[in-house]
């Protein structure tokens, strides 16, 4: 479960690191992740602290630090 957690999470930050930020919904359709994969990528790059998120508007933005 841990290579696997890892893994999506190098797909997201990959994702971030080409951009200024993007929202969940972008997330996920740029890695093609399942929810459940998504968020538990999310909780590991949250955890290690190398994103971070802000509020755009009505939606929530997530970048890396």
């Amino acid at each position: 479960m841990k290579e696997l957690a890892g893994e999506y999470a190098g797909r997201i930050w990959n994702a971030l690191n080409e951009t200024e930020g993007l929202t969940i919904k972008q997330i996920k359709k740029v890695t093609k992740l399942k929810d459940k994969e998504l968020y538990l990528a999310l909780g590991w790059l949250l955890r290690e602290d190398k994103i971070f998120s802000c509020v755009a508007g009505e939606e929530e933005i997530l970048a890396l630090k």
